[in-house]
């Protein structure tokens, strides 16, 4: 049975992500739906030592374009992140192991596209440094999808065979298990909750942050510290 996860990008996006890709055989990238703006598409959190701080990449606030046609058309923000990610983990225990890895995204390339950035580090981390080799990577835009909303979802399972799908859990509030019975389609839900806490810079412990915390904090073990791994 072909297990299947259909999921916006997001930037540099917490370990929770990256444990959805763990469990399924298929991870489809969802980029053709509206892009929203103050959402995790285009930030997401580190910890510093006065509290938690967003990392934003400027995009505009246009929503009446989807994510995979959001143009990154100013790259000031790369060196910025860089250096704000390096300024608040350069003391971390693993920061060396992971360094040249990004600062060769931040610094030694331009990006001109919000969805094809945050698919490259996804893919990217989930590969050589949570060690997910099992898991295929595909992307809705290559489906030619007509319906909308859940019927979309149901539309993209269909057509990639797919005998179950694992969701997050806020999409409990739109999509309908009837529907997923009746296509024959095992519906299960992600549960965020139990996560071990690790040794974290600049307390109190704080699980909603970038992955980037997590593998500069801990390195080759972080998989021990996410839920389907072990």
């Amino acid at each position: 049975m072909k297990r299947v996860a259909i999921v916006q990008s997001n930037y540099i996006p917490w370990k929770g992500y990256f444990d959805i890709v763990r469990q399924v055989d298929l991870f489809l990238f969802h980029d053709d739906l509206q892009y929203t703006k103050n959402d995790w598409r285009n930030r997401n959190k580190i910890k510093t030592p006065h509290g938690l701080h967003w990392l934003t990449i400027p995009c505009g606030t246009s929503e009446k374009r989807l994510i995979c046609e959001v143009e990154l058309k100013n790259d000031s923000w790369q060196e910025k992140h860089w250096r704000q990610i390096e300024a608040n983990y350069r003391r971390a225990a693993y920061f060396d192991r992971y360094r040249e890895f990004f600062r060769d995204v931040y610094l030694g390339r331009k990006w001109q596209n919000l969805s094809e950035l945050n698919q490259f580090l996804i893919k990217k981390i989930s590969t050589e440094f949570l060690g997910i080799k099992d898991t295929e990577f595909d992307d809705s835009r290559r489906y030619d999808l007509k319906c909308k909303k859940s019927q979309r979802v149901l539309e993209l399972l269909r057509k990639v065979g797919a005998g179950a799908y694992l969701s997050g859990p806020a999409a409990k509030g739109y999509l309908d298990p009837d529907a997923f019975r009746q296509a024959d389609i095992e519906l299960a839900w992600m549960d965020y909750s139990g996560y071990p806490e690790y040794e974290q810079m600049y307390p109190p412990f704080e699980h909603g942050v970038s992955i980037v915390d997590l593998l500069f904090s801990v390195g080759e073990e972080a998989p021990s510290y996410m839920k389907s791994f072990g």
